[in-house]
């Protein structure tokens, strides 16, 4: 959404996913239609909950250092994203199609509603569609805007940890680019979809179809959501919290498993089995969580439905580290009205490079959801004159 014209290449930009607990890092190559992975890897971002912004940024600087170092990324551009809570977005309808009135308009409600300055904060939009409002047909607009100081703080940080930054993204928008490279049916880029990324902080709902973003929404819930709402019902730290459910998590993961019964009751020993009350206990939690969850996102499709009359949502994928919460995906398929699946934004790319596979944190079989965002970025700019016939082209807002 932010940034600069990037050169068409088939070896891609190093896409940094900087998020509120991990730092991902991926580089792509595009050649006759294959997508490869030329380097990955991922590092946590060693902070404790009580330090200062200062001592983060040092660590995520620290953190992207040690894997440039370590791992065989070619130069050193950038495409990275601003952290959400640095975005402030909205949906606004106008008569207006001249980008310079439509401009002017965003001026007055970026400055109204988000305290912004036009003069000097950025402010950018997508076309969602035409609208019928009443007896009027409006554009339906998503806007998207940044204070100039996010911007700067966040280009401070690429460029100490020696990154040159070429370009900047938003997490709604990589997501779509993700899924929209990972669609390879015809028939699926046609129909509309809501992409959900599941975060550790924020939730992102992406409604879109055949290359146009159609709706945005972001929601303050996340992985995070779901230790807090178990260390509230044991009475625990949210560091004992997450070693319970990813306890749980494993379990749930043994008693599922195809293997015999034998391997069954050894995996589930190794994992120390959970007592009934603490496992009923992770359960409500869980539970809870994800039908707040659900609930923004049937919001989200309601809106969709009044808004963009004839274009039904057909499916929903989920990605980020919330798509590996059975509980989450279970009460999404019971509640919402369209099929739900889980995001593979790996599906279709060559992982076969020396440590890839390890790097990225999982094997050929995993879904590997939580790098979707990074995926997409990778992506950034990335046109259909570059992109074989049997690669789909990556979505053209954000683009």
């Amino acid at each position: 959404m932010f940034g600069w014209n990037l050169k068409h290449s088939s070896l891609r930009p190093i896409a940094l996913d900087i998020g509120h607990s991990y730092v991902k890092m991926v580089q792509l190559q595009l050649n006759s239609g294959r997508t490869s992975v030329v380097a990955a890897c991922k590092a946590p971002i060693n902070t404790a909950p009580d330090d200062n912004p200062d001592k983060r940024t040092d660590a995520v600087v620290e953190a992207i250092r040690q894997m440039l170092a370590r791992n065989p990324f070619h130069g050193r551009n950038v495409v990275s994203h601003l952290p959400n809570s640095a975005l402030r977005m909205t949906s606004l309808r106008l008569q207006e199609s001249d980008h310079n009135r439509i401009m002017k308009a965003l001026a007055g409600e970026v400055s109204d509603r988000f305290g912004l300055n036009p003069d000097v904060d950025i402010i950018n939009y997508l076309v969602a569609g035409a609208v019928r409002q009443n007896d009027d047909v409006k554009n339906e607009l998503i806007v998207i805007a940044a204070s100039d100081e996010a911007v700067r703080a966040h280009i401070d940080v690429l460029e100490r940890a020696q990154l040159r930054p070429v370009s900047i993204d938003t997490i709604p928008t990589a997501l779509y680019r993700s899924f929209t490279r990972s669609l390879r049916r015809q028939e699926d880029k046609e129909r509309t979809a809501v992409f959900i990324d599941i975060g550790a902080r924020y939730t992102s709902i992406v409604f879109g179809r055949t290359g146009e973003i159609n709706f945005v929404k972001q929601v303050r819930l996340g992985v995070d959501d779901f230790d807090s709402a178990i260390a509230e019902r044991l009475d625990v730290r949210p560091a004992e919290a997450q070693a319970l459910r990813a306890k749980f998590r494993k379990e749930r993961a043994a008693e599922y498993a195809t293997v015999s019964a034998a391997d069954t009751e050894r995996l589930l020993e190794e994992s120390t089995k959970l007592d009934p009350q603490t496992r009923q206990a992770i359960v409500d939690a869980l539970t809870a969580v994800s039908e707040k969850v659900t609930e923004e996102i049937s919001l989200c499709l309601r809106y969709y439905t009044v808004s963009f009359r004839g274009k039904r949502v057909e499916r929903a994928w989920v990605s980020g580290g919330g798509a590996y919460e059975s509980i989450l995906l279970n009460v999404l398929k019971r509640k919402l009205a369209v099929e739900v699946d889980v995001a593979y934004p790996l599906r279709g790319c060559d992982t076969s490079g020396k440590n890839i596979e390890a790097n990225l944190g999982g094997d050929r079989r995993g879904a590997l959801s939580e790098w979707a965002v990074a995926i997409g970025l990778g992506l950034k700019g990335y046109t259909r004159t570059r992109i074989a016939a049997d690669e789909p082209e990556p979505a053209a807002a954000g683009a």
